[in-house]
């Protein structure tokens, strides 16, 4: 099925506010207008005309341009929604096979064209979006690449083309009696090659590992020639080329196949939801078991204030208020911090493993191990995504950014990052949460939500949404945390990942970026500008 081609996920799935919702917004933000919705066919009409021509491998129908053309980020949202689109790819092209996109890679080179690759479109930081190149663009959608080609059950490596989305993905190890286990919040729509393009990071990466644990090799196709990658179970001749393709984004080239490390199906698998008296017990607890042999498959500590607001959205007001009054009576307060958690496994694991995580929050004070709240988490964790379009339709804009930062680091940054979008637009009432939801020995992410009423045309909007983001960024860097712990770099962080990294990591990704891909045209401008590095103290 094909999604909403300017919102997110299937047609035919809507997740409207609770009936609560309501009132919680305008208590936080006041009343808004309505936001605009402009139709395809209108859209269409008003875009530029292509500068290639339709061909065997290219289709330019303006429909399908302006479809591939962006992703899921808020400025996405508000060019696609309001009609609003400086730049739209000039063809698209749907290979069958690592040929045809040989064939692409000629093509381009013949016209003078630059390539995009094209996963699930999720994108939240302009990875796919057409840039300031004044040569033709054509975007490489790989979604008719989407099978299993082979699997090692002695190894337990399995063979994917890298245009398979997550959904498919597991269903085809699932009939094999295996998982990747590999869920971002993203996983109904995004795929395997883009996961290892953008180093993403699932919600279970606590148990089954972070892409760059589970892609053991692959193919790419670069300008330069054919890059294959063969696996290992560990090797020390020399540098890694994995570590080359992770994270690329789509510079060096395309990733046509890759091979992953997968594990037999879990026997069981449950969430509980459990409250700590405040946001630094939680921590301290979240840290403790991290740094400890305790083996869960997820922790997700919400701050306080989206506690709150997840209990709001969850319960009836009726339900919430007995809750509350249960967090009295246990010493738990009024501002709780939820720990959402998860054991997976064999049956005598997750006993083994409940007990031991029940007894350390019960030392920082944690009560509770509610499994409706959690099953109320798993039913709905992909959902979020959804309800982007039940705001919208209310008038409220909301976007996200993450981070991760060492333990010594994580209270200060979460506060400064909260603090820097206040100030960023005080004028415009503003509502923001966060929760850390990826756990190392040495620290954690932070996942920041917020939203605000929309007030105003697409420039005030989207001039909001600039100030909100470059105060949040510009604070992650400075508190030192990293510019992305899932998302990747792409557009909206190119500036930031210039900050972070020295003059002589840049020269270097330079001179790597060069070396494959010497007339820039494997998607120009992301990542890093491929300029003279900024210099660094």
């Amino acid at each position: 099925m094909e999604p909403v081609w300017n919102g997110w996920g299937s047609p035919d799935f809507k997740k409207p506010l609770p009936k609560q919702a309501d009132s919680v917004l305008t208590e936080r933000l006041g009343t808004s207008l309505a936001l605009p919705e402009i139709e395809l066919e209108a859209l269409a009409a008003s875009v530029s005309p292509s500068r290639l021509n339709d061909s065997e491998l290219l289709t330019t129908e303006a429909k399908t341009r302006i479809k591939y053309s962006r992703g899921q980020s808020l400025p996405d949202w508000l060019a696609l929604k309001y009609g609003e689109l400086e730049r739209v790819t000039d063809a698209v092209a749907f290979p069958k096979d690592e040929l045809q996109l040989q064939s692409l890679l000629e093509l381009a080179y013949q016209l003078d064209a630059v390539l995009i690759p094209y996963g699930g479109g999720t994108s939240v930081v302009g990875h796919i979006n057409p840039g300031n190149d004044p040569r033709p663009t054509i975007t490489v959608s790989m979604e008719k690449m989407n099978q299993l080609l082979s699997i090692d059950p002695l190894s337990q490596l399995a063979r994917f083309q890298a245009g398979v989305r997550g959904p498919d993905l597991e269903k085809q190890l699932n009939e094999q009696g295996y998982t990747l286990g590999h869920f971002p919040q993203s996983f109904e729509w995004s795929t395997l090659g883009g996961w290892i393009a953008s180093r993403s990071s699932g919600q279970q990466s606590l148990k089954y590992g972070r892409i760059e644990q589970l892609f053991a090799g692959g193919t790419l196709l670069t300008p330069g020639g054919k890059l294959v990658v063969d696996s290992y179970p560990a090797s020390s001749a020399g540098p890694d080329w994995r570590e080359l393709i992770l994270g690329s984004e789509g510079r060096l080239g395309i990733i046509s196949e890759a091979e992953v490390r997968v594990q037999p199906l879990p026997e069981k698998e449950q969430f509980y939801a459990s409250f700590f008296p405040s946001w630094q017990a939680g921590l301290a607890a979240v840290r403790q078991m991290a740094q400890q042999d305790i083996h869960a498959s997820m922790f997700r500590l919400s701050h306080p204030t989206e506690t709150l607001t997840q209990l709001q959205l969850a319960l009836e007001p009726k339900k919430l208020k007995r809750l509350q009054q249960l967090f009295g009576l246990l010493g738990l307060g009024d501002q709780p911090a939820m720990l959402t958690w998860g054991v997976t496994g064999n049956k005598k694991h997750c006993r083994q493993q409940k007990r031991a995580i029940r007894k350390q929050i019960g030392q920082h004070g944690g009560r509770l191990a509610l499994k409706r709240l959690g099953d109320h988490w798993q039913h709905n964790r992909f959902g979020a995504p959804y309800l982007r379009q039940s705001l919208w339709e209310k008038g409220y804009l909301v976007d996200t950014f993450e981070t991760a930062a060492n333990w010594n680091r994580i209270e200060e940054l979460q506060q400064e990052m909260e603090r820097s979008l206040a100030k960023a637009c005080p004028q415009t009432p503003m509502m923001c949460y966060t929760h850390l939801s990826h756990v190392y020995a040495q620290g954690c992410s932070l996942y920041t939500t917020y939203l605000y009423p929309n007030k105003g045309s697409y420039e005030e909007n989207l001039e909001r949404w600039q100030a909100f983001k470059k105060a949040a960024s510009q604070a992650v860097i400075d508190g030192g945390g990293t510019i992305s712990h899932q998302h990747g770099v792409g557009e909206d962080h190119r500036p930031y990942f210039e900050q972070e990294k020295s003059k002589l990591q840049q020269s270097g990704l330079t001179a790597t970026l060069a070396h494959y891909d010497p007339d820039k045209r494997m998607n120009p401008g992301k990542l890093i500008n491929g300029c003279a590095p900024k210099e660094t103290s």
